[in-house]
This record gives C-alpha cells, structure tokens and sequence, in this order.
C-alpha cells in the first residue's frame, strides 16, 4: 500500500531524540492554559444555576428577558471562542508562541476579573465575550507550542498532556460546583466561581518568563543557534551525550524551514480551498466535529438533568457528574499514555466504535426507563453505567488522540491557522442558539442543574423528543468515522516535518527512514561538526508513489556551527 493512501501505517526507524524531565515539565506547566480553557467553559454552568447571579442581576431565567442574557452570555463565548481560533495564528507567528501565550494569558486573566467583579449584566457579558476569545486563543496555541517541543517518539504522549488537562479541569470544575452547593452566602456562591478563573492563566503568566520558546518558530526566524540550543535542553539525555539526536532535529527543522520558506503563507480561507493544504485544512475540522458528535459535551453539560430523569435526586447527581468527569481525566491519561504505541487513528477507530455502541444502548434504556412513573432500578442503573461506559471510551480513545492528530499534520509556516481552523471545529460543532431557560422549568431546585452548560439545543431537545435527540449522535458519527479510518494517514513516529510526505510535501530530510549504514554517517558529520553536509548526502525524501526511501545526494560543505 502507498504512502498517503488510506491505512498506510509508517513503521518507525530510527529515532534518537528523546523528552527528558525538564520536556515533560515544560508541557504540562504550559497545560495550565489548557486547564484555563476546560475550567473557564464549565464553571459558567455552575454561575448560571446560582439564584443568587438571578437575583443581584435582577432578571428571571425563565423570562424572554432571562433567555435572551444567557443566550447572550453563550453566544458571545462561543462567537468569540471562533474568532480567536481563526486570528490567534497572527499572535503565535508574528511575535512568537511564548510571547502569545504570555498576551493569551493577560487576556484571561482580564475577562475573568470582569466577570467575578460585573456590577451590571453589560460588564458581565463583555467579561464573558473577552474570556471566550481569550479560550480561542488558548486551545490553539497550547497545542501548537507542546507539538513543537516534542519528539517524534513520543509527541503523542506529550501533546496528550493538553487533552488531558482540559479534562482534569472539568473535574475540577464539578467538584467546585459540589461544593458551593453547601456554601449559603449568595455573594460568594457566584462570585467565587467566576473568581477561581484567575488562578491557572495567573500562575501561567508568572512562570512563563522560565519556559523556552518553539525552536522551530526560532529556527524560522533565524535564531538558529537560540534553536538549537533549545533543542539540546529539551531533549538531552544520558543515553546521546553529544546531543546527536538533537542536531539531527535541528539539521531536518532547519533543512525543511528553508525548502517551505519560498512557498506563500496563505490565510485560512485561502488554506481551506488550497489544492496543497486543503485536505489538511479539512482533516482537522472533521476530526473535531466528529469527535463532537458523539454528544460528549451535551451528556456532560446536561448529565445532571438527564440523571435527574433517571430517577437520581438532591446533590447525588452532582457527585456523580464530578466522579465522570475525574473518571474521563484518568481515561485521558491513559489515552496520552498509549497513542504512541497504538497509534493515531486505530486508537481514535477503538474510541468511536465503543462511543457508538454505548450510545446506542444509552438510547434503548433511555427509551423504557425515562418515563414518568418508572421506578425500575435496575433499568435506570444500566442506563447511567453504560453513560460512564460512553465516557470511557471517549476518554481512552478519542479526546486526546484529536488535538495530538490536529497539531501535527501542519507545516511550520502554516501550523498556528490550521490548528487554529481544526479547533474552531470543536466550538462551531457545539454551539447553536438556545434556551437555557428550558431546563430551568423543571420541577426542581436550581441547583440540581447547576453544572448545566448550555452550548447546545439540548435543553430544547430533550424536553421535547427525549430519547431520539441520541439518534442524532449516533447517526451522524456512525455516517463520519468510515471516512476517517480510509482516509486519514497515520503519523504515530514520524517527526513533523516527515509527516508532510503523507500529503504529497517535498520532505527535506527523513531521519526517519535512513538505513543503519546512512544513520551512522550522518551521526558520524554530525560529531565531526559537518551535519549540514552529513545530512545533505544522505537525506532522504519519501516517494509518495512507492512509499519508499530514495538517496538523493546532494552538494554541501556548511558546518553545524556556521549556520547556527
């Protein structure tokens, strides 16, 4: 089978660059924005489930009035979520993705301050539109940074730490709307939530100065001996120390900026409709939409309801909700842990499938056991172990696995807007006008619903077919996935400048798939000082046709340290 053709699965070769600590330590310290985007989008549930935010802003939820604030606050998020997917890349590539993260940060750290201390619904709303593109912002640059610092072995793992994180933070979330369900004075019920926003983008913006900057976006802005360097700290390693496997990073990322750099930078909507980039472009949000049709988020945001008609009463379904969602965190985890060995798309296949098969069975026992007057526990029992059965699935397969595939199927000089494309998927997938007052009519006290986030026309949909708002899910995700698992190349082991090859790019230099007796040359310049002219000789580019390595030699007489 070739190279680029559907179920193409690349066996890894040599691979010298290693992540040491200080790699793994600079990931998930940069994750804190990643926990800033999971935190920031659930903990508004809670806020809009507190009478108290009713009662100080003077409007009723179930009013016209009501329902046009909280679509306000939903839309103006989500809206603004989608903005700043689609501008962040100017951030990222202009000023660098330290630096962006740096501004990303002070952006939400501001919105949330204007939320926490709104003294009227306006300042409110424009706190609750800032901190939506600050997210947009966020879930674009942490995965295009942490895919940039990592290795080609183990990039799954690490970039998985953003998926990861993202899930803890809604843990966390739900365990903070546990808790102020006990808590009785109404200033600090609302107030408090929106305040605990400041936290991780605070302790991000003040450890930021300590963490290095992308060697590729270093290396592509000249600053080669900055990149290398870079690359030495990041991934030395008592195994290689004269840094070989590092150089030979620097020698590929440097080799393949050169070849890019004469190629135009198109905007994404150029990218989108690009015959180069186009499949990429439309890879990335398919994958995302995708994953979102699962209905993930609508069972997480809505679980409380929907346990509610389950037969599940007071602050149990609360706690449930926060052991679901530490549950999907550790499932994440374990995503992280297993994506490099499983490989990309088989492990998303697995997570699907399984999503599908519990959604269906959800649907069935949903069906018989909702209704009102039902009392059969068993019933309603199977019926909430199969949701945490979908979750797990979810978890383990598909959630990490979509941001790690997203990040890295992008050249460098376009990476920051595909990524930023791919990830607007997620919000333009979960967002539709509602009436989050819906749910609020039913007979029960607000604060069973208080981690309800309403991104989505469930509410209206599950008043008004119940059951059969599942069928959606199921059948436009059992309609997606074929088309992923023929289509979608995979890039478990390839470094991000070989993963182009898969797409029909002129690679400069596949590490890669180099012989034993090519490797040792090119490891025998690079000790002598001569990697340019080590690696000129024995680059090797992937011949998408024949899926095969071909030697192309070439002129080349530039040492290490000359073109650093």
């Amino acid at each position: 089978m070739s190279l680029g053709q559907p179920g193409y699965c690349i066996s890894v070769g040599h691979v010298r660059a290693k992540a040491n600590r200080y790699n793994f330590a600079i990931a998930f310290f940069v994750a804190l924005g990643s926990f800033t985007y999971g935190f920031n989008s659930a903990i508004i549930g809670s806020v809009i489930g507190e009478p108290s935010f009713y009662s100080y802003f003077k409007f009723e939820a179930t009013s016209a009035y009501g329902g046009r604030i909280l679509g306000a606050s939903n839309g103006t998020y989500a809206g603004a979520g989608v903005i700043g997917c689609w501008t962040v890349f100017w951030l990222l590539d202009t000023l660098g993705r330290k630096r962006a993260v740096q501004i990303i940060a002070l952006v939400c750290i501001i919105s949330a301050a204007l939320q926490a201390g709104a003294v009227h619904i306006a300042m409110f709303l424009v706190g609750r539109c800032l901190n939506g593109l600050g997210v947009g912002f966020i879930n674009t640059a942490i995965p295009t940074y942490i895919s940039e610092i990592s290795p080609p072995a183990q990039r799954g793992r690490i970039v998985g730490s953003h998926g990861f994180i993202i899930c803890v933070s809604y843990g966390v979330s739900a365990w903070c709307g546990l808790g102020i369900y006990y808590e009785n004075n109404p200033t600090i019920q609302w107030r408090l939530l929106l305040a605990l926003q400041i936290v991780a983008p605070l302790l991000l913006l003040l450890g930021s100065p300590f963490i290095p900057e992308s060697p590729r976006w270093l290396i592509s802005n000249g600053r080669n001996q900055q990149g290398l360097n870079v690359l030495e700290k990041l991934h030395a390693n008592a195994s290689d120390p004269q840094h070989i496997g590092a150089r030979e990073e620097y020698v590929q990322i440097k080799r393949q900026i050169e070849l890019e750099r004469s190629q135009p930078s198109p905007n994404i909507f150029q990218l989108v409709f690009s015959r180069k980039y186009g499949k990429r472009m439309l890879y990335g949000f398919y994958l995302q939409a995708m994953c979102q049709s699962t209905g993930v988020l609508v069972i997480s945001n809505y679980m409380v309801l929907l346990l509610g008609k389950l037969g599940v009463t007071g602050s149990t379904p609360l706690l449930l909700l926060a052991v679901y969602n530490s549950w999907a965190a550790f499932l994440n985890f374990i995503n992280a842990l297993l994506i490099d060995r499983i490989g990309r798309i088989r492990i998303i296949t697995i997570g699907i499938s399984g999503c599908i098969c519990c959604l269906i069975l959800v649907t069935a026992l949903n069906a018989n056991y909702t209704n009102v007057g039902n009392t059969n526990k068993s019933g309603q029992t199977a019926a909430i172990f199969f949701m945490f059965l979908f979750v797990t699935f979810y978890g383990f397969g598909t959630d990490v696995s979509s941001y790690v595939y997203c990040s890295e199927i992008f050249p460098t000089h376009i990476r920051a807007k595909g990524v930023g494309w791919s990830v607007s998927g997620l919000f333009l997938m979960t967002t539709s006008k509602s009436n989050p007052g819906v749910c609020l009519t039913e007979k029960t006290n607000p604060h069973d619903m208080c981690i309800l986030v309403y991104t989505s026309v469930a509410g209206t949909a599950f008043n008004s077919i119940g059951w059969k708002y599942y069928l959606v899910f199921i059948i436009v995700t059992s309609l997606m996935l074929p088309y992923v698992v023929w289509k979608f190349p995979e890039t478990k082991g390839l470094s991000l400048e070989e993963v182009g090859a898969l797409f029909g790019d002129e690679v400069a230099l596949d590490v890669t798939h180099l012989t034993d007796q090519e490797q040792q040359e090119l490891d025998a310049a690079i000790i002598g000082g001569h990697a340019l002219s080590g690696a000129e000789k024995y680059g090797a580019a992937l011949d998408t046709k024949t899926g095969t390595a071909w030697e192309s030699p070439r002129d080349g007489s530039e040492h290490l340290e000359e073109v650093a």
